[in-house]
Order: structure tokens, then sequence, then C-alpha cells
């Protein structure tokens, strides 16, 4: 008989799983091997080998990422970069045009705005809150439109609806970064993106252990985004596979704590004399609120703010704090805290960071799973004092 799983945090804990189960294990053994016997098959890409990652690892995860988005396939590898890399040099080509958010993740945007024009391939900056002024950076080159669900670090949210409807009508590849959101507050494959992507890094794994990337979406695109990756070689190994397995197995009550959890400390810190703004997609004050609540299942485990005392007071936060880490990255089970205009964003400029609206100043916070009112009283205290 057929195995029922139709929630997601069913899907997150049997689906992909192999069946039978391999010698009765719960959880599917690491196959640390690189190489498999020759079975057969009608082409390279179609051997078993870790670089082309389809180890037995893989395959289980392959299948429980496109169940976890309703997508038609899904992919792994070796870090969210690389998912973002090998998505874009399939999508584009040399003599291509790309639309993208205006306000990404460092990483990201170093590679739209410096590494695929060196390439040939044309990217323009996009205000995400004004759809209408897109058409006017429409090219007949355009390829593809590219937005993350919330943006890093201003936890911006794009009209999605107005994103998918303009790809359709022009025709173009629609990706989006889910990684903020994860599964379990945004299914983008489910909502109509042609592929979403994640940095498995963060909420998929969840641990702080592993560097890993994620694609989902149709068939199609993966299928081809799967050639590219396994030309340029970002596979993610057997091991760290199994550590991305397991920890998607908790995905949903994590998510769910944190996102508890971030909605409380965003309203301690918007009633905060030190505290000049807060931006969190839960709260009413922010605006695209009503677009949150209408679109996202929670309101995700990450928010930043900005203090009275600018990045002075900001470095006395960072220094006096003692729950939270000062460290880069997100979404795992500790609380991060960080200056995003050193770390997540030291690549851009100070005039593109001023651009995209991210100030020296602002913090960012990523909400672990202690105790919420330890994270409040802790920062009640550091802010006393910056």
């Amino acid at each position: 008989m057929a195995r029922l799983i139709k929630g997601i945090e069913s899907k997150l804990i049997h689906a992909g799983e192999p069946e039978p189960l391999i010698a009765g294990a719960l959880s599917t053994p690491i196959f640390q091997s690189s190489t498999f016997e020759y079975s057969g098959g009608a082409n390279y890409h179609q051997l078993r080998y870790i670089r082309l990652n389809n180890t037995p690892n893989h395959d289980a995860l392959h299948a429980k990422l496109a169940a976890l988005e309703n997508a038609e396939a899904a992919l792994v590898c070796s870090s969210g970069m690389a998912a973002i890399t090998a998505v874009m040099l399939t999508v584009l080509a040399p003599g291509g045009h790309l639309l993208a958010q205006e306000c990404l993740y460092g990483g990201t945007h170093h590679l739209l705005a410096r590494d695929l024009p060196s390439l040939g391939i044309e990217v323009d900056f996009i205000n995400v809150e004004d759809p209408d002024s897109w058409r006017a950076r429409l090219r007949g080159n355009t390829r593809a439109i590219y937005v993350e669900t919330l943006s890093n670090p201003l936890l911006q949210m794009p009209d999605l609806a107005a994103v998918i409807d303009f790809s359709r009508r022009n025709r173009l590849i629609s990706i989006i970064d889910n990684t903020f959101a994860s599964p379990i507050n945004f299914r983008a494959a489910e909502f109509g993106f042609d592929l979403s992507l994640h940095s498995a890094t963060k909420y998929l794994n969840g641990h702080d252990d592993i560097v890993a990337g994620a694609v989902a979406g149709t068939e199609e695109l993966v299928s081809k985004v799967r050639r590219k990756l396994n030309l340029i070689g970002g596979a993610l190994d057997p091991h760290a596979c199994f550590l991305l397995d397991r920890g998607l197995k908790t995905l949903a009550v994590r998510v769910r704590h944190q996102n508890e959890s971030a909605s409380k400390i965003a309203r301690f810190l918007e009633q905060h004399r030190a505290v000049t703004r807060v931006n969190y997609p839960g709260l009413e004050s922010h605006p695209h609120h009503l677009r949150a609540c209408e679109l996202l299942d929670g309101f995700g485990g990450v928010l930043s703010f900005e203090l009275e005392g600018g990045v002075e007071a900001a470095e006395r936060l960072l220094a006096s704090v003692t729950v939270p880490t000062c460290a880069p990255s997100l979404g795992g089970v500790h609380t991060l805290i960080m200056r995003p205009a050193v770390t997540s964003h030291a690549g851009m400029s100070r005039e593109e960071r001023a651009r995209a609206g991210i100030s020296e100043g602002l913090v960012r916070l990523s909400v672990g799973l202690e105790t919420c009112e330890d994270l409040i009283e802790d920062l009640k205290i550091a802010l006393s004092s910056s």
C-alpha cells in the first residue's frame, strides 16, 4: 500500500526516502563512494558519480525537496552561490539580459553586477516596489527576472504576483531566492515560479554545520541546470547530503518557532526608544505587511533594524549582547547578529549599499531556537548600553 503523505511535515520525514528501507535503516545511509558500477545509460550525465550529484544520497534529497515546494524536480549542490551561478549560466548567455531586484544578498549582487557583465551578460536592477517601471527596462534580449522572497537584509517583499504576471506576459524565466522564507512559509514553485533557489546552508539544514544549495522548479529547467552544474563541478558531498537530509526533518518545527520568536522580538524592538526602524514583514508598520499576510504562511526568523546612534551604537550593541553570536549566515539553531555593511554586503561599495537602502549602521538579527524571553532580555540590557 502506498504511504499516505500529504502534509508538509510528513513530506519532510518520508518524501524521497528509499523504499524499501535499506537494511531497515530509518536514516538513509551515507554512500561515501565516488564511483558506482556501470549499469547502462543513454549519456554521460546518467553515470553514477559524485560530481554528477546522483548518488543515492542525492536522489533522496532531490525527491524530498521537489515534494516540499510541489515542484516537478529539484537539485542540490555545493552552496547557495553554486546554485545561483549554475542557474544564471543556464538561463543566460553572452548577449542576454537579466532584470534583477535592486536589494539582494551581497554575493548575488556581486555576481550580477560584476561577473555576469564580464561574460557579455547585461543586468538591470529594478525597483520591486514599482512594477509599472519594469517595462521600461525590458529589452528584446531579456531572458529572465530574478527576485528574493524576502530581501536580504531589508526584508522587502516584492509583488510576487506581479513578477509572475510580468514574466509570463513577456516570456521570461522567473527565478526566486526562497532562502529567507523556506518552503514552510512560501512554496515558490507552487506559486508559479519557474525556478526556486535556496542556500540550504540556512534554514533547510538549520544546524550551522554544512554549506549547500538547492534548486527546484520545472523538470525541463532543473535538468538543464543539472547538466551545467555537472560540468562546473558544484557537487554536494554525500556526508553533507546526509546532514542536510537530517536537518530537513525538523524544518517545520524549527521555522515555526523562529517565526514566533522573531515576531515577538520585532515588536519589542519597534517599541524601544533606542531603535529608529525595524524591518520585519510581520509588523503592521512594514510597507509590505498586507502582501506578506496574503502570500506567506509565516514571516520568517530574520529581521533588521537601525539604532538612534548609528554605526557606533550598533557596534556597542554587538559587543554587549551575550546570547546572540556576532557572526554571518542565518537560519540555524543559534541566534546570530551582525552588520551587513561589514559582512554579507561588504563586497558592495558604500554607494551601492546606499542605493539599495542598506545603511552602514543597519543590524541584522537571525533568530535561533533559544528561549525568546532570554533573547529579549539580553537585547534590552545591551540596548541600554548602546
